[in-house]
């Protein structure tokens, strides 16, 4: 499990799309906060990640505590770092450093050799404050954009 999830970290690091499908299932089903629906099979997930590799050429993503195992599924914590240099979803680069910690929660194939099905948990909206392009929480920027979307600022 250790040699996959490593292998799996280095791909992502590494920036080498074939690699991909050596340790994920032709059928993986891969869903993060940033993909619109569930990606299907490691092309389709080596894309994602190129499109990551361009905006933050600098990108890591190394384990970030204890992983779990039952054998099947397993829970992984990662920090995945880098530096805002190219364009992202529209949102031009603007060199902010940033630092997302996530949990892959993932299940292996029938095998149990191949990553099958893989969630990745982070907070979009932390990332999205990092880069610069949201205001930080509970400040006079949220507060105004909370009110802009018809929420009130109401008293605390």
């Amino acid at each position: 499990m250790n040699d996959l999830l490593d292998a799996f970290q280095g791909a992502w690091t590494g920036r080498r799309r074939g690699a991909f499908r050596k340790m994920c299932a032709p059928d993986l089903h891969w869903e993060d906060p940033f993909c619109e629906e569930p990606l299907y099979g490691p092309e389709a997930l080596a894309d994602h990640a190129a499109r990551l590799w361009e905006a933050f050429p600098d990108a890591k993503v190394e384990a970030a505590g204890e992983r779990l195992s039952d054998g099947r599924f397993i829970a992984a914590p990662i920090r995945i770092s880098g530096t805002h240099l190219g364009e992202i979803e529209g949102i031009p680069a603007t060199g902010h450093y940033v630092v997302v910690h996530a949990v892959l929660y993932c299940e292996l194939d029938p095998p149990r050799e191949q990553l099958w099905r893989v969630r990745a948990f982070f907070d979009a909206y932390e990332a999205a404050v990092q880069v610069g392009v949201l205001p930080r929480r509970g400040s006079l920027g949220e507060r105004a954009l909370l009110a802009l979307r018809g929420f009130g600022i109401g008293r605390r």
